[in-house]
């Protein structure tokens, strides 16, 4: 039987490998499931239907991201809380933001489908596709709660030690999803409706899974008991945890910014085929944000733990598998383009020749994301909630945005494919700029 492996150990990179990989995997699985939806949705329910969709996603992440703050922020101060052998303060701290998110859950997604109808207008959305961003947002926010439970569990299932948990609660949600996109668009015809319902369900089941089992009495480093307020950790965990929530707003607000200059440069074909990118930029990208969910934890413990040698080894480490996966990547992406786009657009011979030609251009950026992914998170994992918030808030909303908005004007609509490559780039920059400047602080090198 093999050993299980704690936050304490020591982590080469075969055992580095072994326990972030649940949650790269998770990750993974979460985007492909979102791919399988857009398959159905483009191939089942046609275009305006598929370009809905992508227009009202953005919106519908930034409210969800609220629990990957709680998660994240809450998982680097537990973490560090028990790497200083306060176990029992770690548990109370775990319950509280598992309340916290569920009651926020609750109230963000009551006034989300109110004023759905006013929100999806303000974005831009007319005629037919504004119907189909109200139907489809209204059902997949009665899920909200579960979807933000799913996301805070996500995170604090590798700090209790069971990073397998949230890869086995995300491969039974993806497959009640994908089930249900089946029966719900293939068979019945539910249309986008019937898309929106099997959404919701896997999220309703991938909320609740973990909730019962770290309400139940289990074999993790965590459990759930009845919350006590307090109002210093709860804030500490949300300004910890802000660089998520901060990089989540932000990717939806440039997603907003690229379909209004699509629209304009290129018309529903360049949304359609923006949605199609960011389908395989979304797996592409799990295994970045899947690596930083899983070894955070780790970074955390042995922080709290005053460990400065171990820090540094799992740095360095993850640097070098950083920048094998990051050359990888861009090769696969180079040779999957067409293939990747005919799965989803096949069906129409110009907007598949947009979608081929934009992303062999975006997959340069494959090169550089992966590096400000995990930089942020190794900050955030470092109880530096400040610094994490602002390499995240200058990679998407400052950077991606001027160039979204500059580019276009010098080269037309390569600009905008290309925006994204001088972001991350400039992404980079900054964030060794930080690494080195806060090294006498933390003493990772």
């Amino acid at each position: 039987m093999e050993q299980r492996i704690q936050l304490s150990d020591h982590f080469g990179f075969g055992r580095l490998i072994r326990f972030t990989i649940p949650s790269i995997l998770m990750m993974i699985f979460t985007s492909i499931y979102g791919v399988v939806d857009g398959y159905f949705v483009s191939n089942f329910v046609g275009k305006t239907p598929f370009a809905a969709v992508n227009f009202i996603m953005p919106f519908l992440m930034v409210v969800g991201a609220m629990g990957f703050m709680f998660g994240t922020g809450g998982s680097a101060l537990i973490a560090r809380i028990m790497g200083e052998g306060r176990r029992e303060k770690a548990q109370e701290i775990f319950s509280l933001l598992i309340a916290a998110t569920v009651v926020s859950g609750l109230v963000i997604a009551v006034i989300s489908i109110l004023f759905l109808p006013q929100i999806a207008a303000f974005l831009g959305a007319k005629g037919g596709m504004l119907a189909d961003c109200i139907r489809y947002g209204r059902i997949i926010l009665v899920a909200l709660p579960f979807l933000m439970l799913q996301y805070a569990f996500g995170s604090l299932s590798v700090t209790a030690e069971k990073p397998k948990l949230g890869l086995i609660v995300t491969i039974i949600s993806g497959v009640l999803n994908m089930t249900g996109d089946v029966l719900f668009m293939g068979v019945f015809h539910w249309g986008i409706a019937g898309a929106a319902m099997a959404t919701a369900m896997g999220q309703i089941i991938g909320g609740t899974i973990p909730l019962v089992y770290f309400l139940r009495k289990n074999s993790s480093s965590l459990r759930l008991r009845r919350p006590k307020w307090d109002g210093g950790a709860l804030r500490r965990a949300c300004t910890n945890g802000v660089s998520e929530l901060m990089s989540s707003i932000s990717m939806s607000i440039v997603g907003m910014l690229y379909n209004a200059q699509l629209m304009r440069y290129a018309g529903e074909n360049g949304v359609a085929a923006y949605g199609t990118i960011m389908y395989v930029d979304f797996i592409f990208l799990a295994i970045f944000i899947g690596y930083a969910t899983g070894v955070a934890p780790v970074i955390s413990y042995h922080y709290g733990a005053g460990n400065k040698k171990e820090l540094n080894n799992l740095l360095k480490r993850s640097v070098v598998l950083i920048a094998a996966a990051s050359l990888s990547m861009l090769l696969l992406s180079e040779v999957m383009a067409a293939p990747l786009a005919a799965i989803f657009v096949g069906y129409d011979a110009g907007l598949l020749d947009m979608t081929v030609h934009a992303y062999s251009i975006y997959a340069v950026s494959f090169l550089f994301c992966g590096f400000s992914i995990f930089s942020s998170a190794f900050f955030t994992a470092l109880g530096d909630g400040l610094t994490s918030a602002l390499i995240a808030f200058l990679r998407t909303l400052v950077f991606e945005s001027a160039s979204v908005i500059i580019l276009p004007l010098l080269l037309g609509l390569n600009g905008i494919w290309g925006a994204i490559i001088v972001a991350e780039y400039m992404s980079v920059t900054v964030s060794v700029i930080f690494l080195v400047a806060k090294r006498r602080r933390y003493q990772y090198f």
